[in-house]
Parts: structure tokens; C-alpha cells; sequence
């Protein structure tokens, strides 16, 4: 009987994801620091059984090259990953790029991030991805640092344009040779075009580039290489619901956002026709731990929480809010941090005023802070402004010491700790100043500076305290001075009269040099040519009531039913 020839196997290609959360990617790192990362809403363990979903759909494994600060928050996510048959490796512990660390750095970040990853996983960590851009010529001692501490294999390198392009041996998957032994490399797969690389294998580049043209390059690679296809997602891309983070340029917004939707249908057409597997899995590589792990060290950007002082100071903390629904959840992770630190030395209550939103700003905040017994929600009916909202706050505050923040915490709230102490015997106002000498700007376009300067620079020609900054409304306030006054701007015109006001009747006032970044959900309310003639009006009118002297200016004329009662205007709401 003859002998059938054998059915060649198909070939296998390699799947790996990068196991991330929206906020740390590459693109905004920029604009977010790593500090800044417990204020974001998490979507991370929504994304990852999505993708483990699709996986399972497909019956495929992967290789998630995984943070080791998401190891040690989120040990049983990584765990879950192991156990459902997938490979846990290295994207280092926090997201940083090659050029941002020392060698030694390097070698530190990559032992802290395999020991979390190999708690968390169970299982032995044996490749690396660098999390932040692409391993260049000059960042090939890298490989050797990796081989030196025992890591089986790199997937960091992306021959994008002219990059490695006298080096034809490391567009694919090959073995580099150092003075500590071999290791394997794993290069992101992209085809020749006009003489430049273009990566054809995931990414962004899968989301941006046409499918047509990735579909024809894929397959022919499929057809014509012995080496494996990389291919590589983000968890992330899988999410088009993620909140947007309204800080980024147009081409970043770009970059992030295009096509997320379309994400999962680009890769099941790739996951129905080729065969995938782990890097470890086609490397013929053991991921067996062979030795007992150790337990996780405390998060060190988490507050240790002590018992609070018996004598601790009460303050009221005035957040207005109008048409924040997306922004409401950042801004309680950041409370939730704020209550911790400061809560050891102050008693803090909060009222939150929802300042006649339009979108579901009240149903959000009743979501998140209804239940909580120092909170107290209040609605304007209608929108009336900024500083209409700021003293609704500050009157229905019963503590001395009020403070005002905006709702989108483009000053950190933390700082807090820091002006409060400055409301001594005498003071009435301390304001925030980021255009102070010890303060800063981060992010904040170059025009909206110059124009807030010039503002204060006219602002200091007309009042008797010389000070940086005259619109901030991060503040901290004496309430019986502040609580009786009068403005007839109720926007954010009124958060500088406010202070002038004060001026001009012999109130004093403390300068606290801050941080101003730039703001990261939601859109800002201002109207900038109408705020722009607004100031100039307010200033006017305060140089003539300096010239007049310190009398209280009268309110303007209101419409009919803003004569009403304060007490029909608003709708308080305290939770039950």
C-alpha cells in the first residue's frame, strides 16, 4: 500500500498584545506623568477580557508583554492571563522609553518588572518589549543587558524607514550575539516600499495604513517567508468607549483614536486565515517557575494611611462643576487621594455645585459622591457661572477655611496642603500662581499664556497687591470675608473681581506659586475673545472704584426670575 506524503503543517506565526491602559501610552506621555495615573478612570481589566475573548473565539495564544506596575496593582488580571494558557512577558515596570534610563536603570527596571510579573503570573518570565518607542542602532547594548540577566528573547525592534536598513538580517526574527551569550530578537514585521520600511504587523500602523495594502503585504509575506510574522495590539484598541483625553494635538488625537472601532474586525480577518502562537510557545521555550516567588512590595505612589489627628482643622473644599460628566470620574480618583493625604490633618467636607449642566453632570455626580456622608451636592437650576458657583459653595460651607478648585484638576489638589497653612490671622484670600517665580505652565498652548500674563500685568497696574496671577481659581478663602460680597460677573470674569474686590476693601492677600497643567478630559467653558473684553471692561471699572474708593459696587439688573429667593434657585441635595 503506497505511502501518503505528509501534510506539511501550517505555518505559525507570533501574536503578542500589549497589556496597557489608554492614559500610558506612548502618545501622551508627554502630557501625562505616571503620578497622574491613579486619577484616570481604569478601563484595563474591561480591555483585557475583551481581548482574551477574542482569543478564545479564535482559539489562539499570545504573548502579552505586561507593565510590572500593572503586575503589582492587578496581580490577578496577569494571573487570569497565565492561567487561560497565554505567555506573560516584560514591558518593563513603568512606561518609559530606552533613551530615559542609564544602563543601570535599565538593569534595575527590568529585574523589578520581571520578579512582579513572575508573582503575579506564577509563571517564568523569559522575553521583554521596551514600552516607550522603538529600540534604535545605538540601543543594541540593550540585547546584551537582557542576555547578561537571562532573558530568552527582545521584540523591540521596528526597522521603520531607513532604520537598519545596512543591517538586512535584522528586519526578521534572528539570533544577536554578545559578550553575555545569544538572544533571540523578534523584529516588527513591515515590507519594503520606495526603498523604506513600513511596518505591516499591528499597532497604530494597522489602524492608519489601508487594509487593502496591509492584507496584500501580509499575505505575501505569509507565502514567501520562513521567518514568523510578528503581529502585535494594544489592549486598548480594542476599547472605542475609552474617555478621550481632550489634551492632545489633532495629530495625536489622530494617532489614538482613528479607526478603534474598526479595531477587533481588522484582526479577526488576520486571526480566521493564519495560524498564531506565543514567542515562547514557536521558540520551544519553558516558562515553568523553578523557584518560590516573594511577596509584592506596598505601592509607593499610594499615600500610607495613618490614624488622623484628634485635632484636625474642618475645611470645606467648593468644586463647580458645568457640563463635567466626562471628567467627574478623574476627578474622584483624585479626591479619593486628596481625602487620604489631607485627611490626617484637616476634617474635609466637600460641596460639589453642579452649575445648571446640560449634559448628566448631576446624575454623575450623585453616582459617585451621593452616598458619601461629607459631600454635599447642590444644583443651580440654570448655568449662572463660575464664580456664582464658587460662593453657592462658599456659603453653604460651615467651616471657616473654604477652599475653591475647578473640577478639572489642572492644579493639583494636593497642593492644598501647602496653602491652607498660609490663611494666618490677618489673611483672607491665598491664590494659587502658576506665572509665580517658583511656580510653572506644562502643556498650556504658548497664546493662552501670553494673553493670561498680559492680563496680570494690566491687573497689577490697577489694584494695590502686585501679584502674578489674578484669575486662578485654586483658592483658599476666609469666608466671613468673602461670603457677603457682591460681583456683577458670575463667570470667570467674576473669580477676578472677586479678588479685587477684596483688594480694594483693604483685604489681604497671600500668593502660592503652583503648577498649572493643561487640562486633560472635557473641554475648557471659556470663551476667549468674550473674556478677553471682559477683562478689560472689570478692570475699568475696579480702577474707577479705586479712584471712588472702597464702596461695594451695586449688582446689575437681573432677569425677572433671577429675582426669585436663593432658596427656589437652587436645589440642594444632601445625600440620604
Amino acid at each position: 500500500m503506497p505511502i501518503l506524503p505528509r501534510t506539511p503543517e501550517p505555518k505559525r506565526h507570533i501574536l503578542t498584545v500589549a497589556l496597557e491602559d489608554y492614559f500610558q501610552v506612548g502618545a501622551f506621555h508627554r502630557m501625562i506623568s505616571r503620578g497622574q495615573w491613579y486619577r484616570f478612570e481604569t478601563r484595563l481589566e474591561h480591555n483585557t477580557r475583551r481581548v482574551l475573548e477574542l482569543l478564545d473565539r479564535h482559539e489562539l495564544k499570545a504573548t502579552f508583554f505586561v507593565l510590572g506596575w500593572i503586575a503589582d496593582r492587578y496581580p490577578e488580571l496577569v494571573r487570569q492571563v497565565a492561567e487561560r494558557g497565554h505567555e506573560v512577558a516584560s514591558k518593563g515596570y513603568y512606561h518609559r522609553g530606552l533613551e530615559q534610563m542609564s544602563p543601570e536603570e535599565f538593569r534595575d527596571e527590568l529585574l523589578r518588572s520581571r520578579e512582579a510579573l513572575e508573582r503575579a503570573s506564577g509563571r517564568k518570565v523569559l522575553g521583554f518589549r521596551v514600552s516607550d518607542g522603538w529600540f534604535r542602532s545605538a540601543d543594541l547594548w540593550a540585547l546584551d543587558v537582557l542576555a547578561e540577566l537571562g532573558f530568552a528573547y527582545d521584540s523591540s525592534i521596528a526597522p521603520i524607514g531607513r532604520r537598519f536598513a545596512g543591517q538586512s538580517w535584522r528586519l526578521l526574527a534572528h539570533e544577536h550575539s554578545g559578550p553575555h551569550g545569544r538572544i533571540w530578537e523578534l523584529p516588527i514585521s513591515g515590507t519594503g516600499w520606495l526603498g523604506w520600511r513600513v511596518p505591516i504587523a499591528g499597532g497604530n500602523w494597522f489602524r492608519q495604513l489601508p487594509q487593502s495594502f496591509l492584507r496584500r503585504a501580509i499575505d505575501r509575506w505569509d507565502r514567501r517567508q520562513s521567518a514568523p510574522l510578528v503581529l502585535y495590539f494594544h489592549a486598548w484598541e480594542l476599547d472605542p468607549e475609552q474617555p478621550r483625553i481632550s489634551a492632545s494635538s489633532w495629530l495625536t488625537h489622530l494617532r489614538h483614536y482613528r479607526n478603534l472601532d474598526r479595531m477587533e474586525q481588522f484582526l479577526e480577518y488576520y486571526f480566521e486565515r493564519y495560524r498564531f502562537t506565543t514567542a515562547a510557545d514557536y521558540l520551544e521555550l519553558d516558562t515553568t517557575l523553578d523557584r518560590p516567588v516573594t511577596q509584592g512590595p506596598a505601592h509607593e505612589d499610594e499615600p500610607l494611611l495613618r490614624f488622623p489627628r484628634r485635632d484636625r482643622a474642618p475645611v470645606t473644599v467648593v468644586i463647580p462643576c458645568y457640563n463635567e460628566q466626562q471628567t467627574l470620574p478623574y476627578l474622584n480618583n483624585t479626591l479619593v487621594s486628596v481625602e487620604r493625604k489631607l485627611g490626617v490633618d484637616y476634617d474635609l467636607s466637600f460641596v460639589m455645585v453642579d452649575d445648571g449642566s446640560k449634559d448628566a453632570t448631576w446624575a454623575e455626580l450623585q453616582r459617585l459622591f451621593g452616598g458619601r456622608p461629607n459631600f454635599n451636592l447642590v444644583q443651580h437650576t440654570r448655568n449662572q457661572g463660575v464664580a456664582a458657583a464658587i460662593l453657592t459653595g462658599i456659603r453653604q460651607a460651615k467651616t471657616e477655611i473654604v477652599c475653591s478648585m475647578d473640577a478639572d484638576c489642572t492644579y493639583d489638589p494636593h497642593e492644598l496642603a501647602n496653602m491652607i497653612p498660609l490663611l494666618t490671622p490677618g489673611v483672607d484670600l491665598v491664590t494659587a500662581s502658576p506665572y509665580h517665580p517658583d511656580g510653572a505652565v506644562r502643556n498650556v498652548p504658548r497664546w493662552r499664556l501670553g494673553l493670561s500674563k498680559g492680563a496680570s500685568w494690566l491687573y497689577r497696574r490697577v489694584l494695590h497687591q502686585k501679584l502674578s496671577t489674578y484669575t486662578s481659581c485654586f483658592r483658599v478663602y476666609r469666608r466671613q470675608a468673602v461670603e457677603n460680597l457682591s460681583v456683577r460677573e458670575t463667570g470667570f470674569l467674576g473669580v477676578a473681581e472677586l479678588l479685587g474686590i477684596l483688594d480694594l476693601n483693604g483685604g489681604k492677600i497671600v500668593e502660592h506659586p503652583a503648577v498649572l497643567e493643561v487640562r486633560m478630559m472635557g473641554r475648557s467653558k471659556m470663551k476667549t475673545v468674550r473674556t478677553i473684553f471682559g477683562h478689560l471692561k472689570l478692570m475699568a471699572r475696579l480702577f474707577a472704584m479705586r479712584l471712588n474708593g472702597p464702596a461695594l459696587p451695586q449688582p446689575v439688573a437681573v432677569k425677572p426670575d433671577e429675582t426669585e429667593p436663593q432658596a427656589s434657585r437652587l436645589r440642594l441635595r444632601k445625600p440620604s
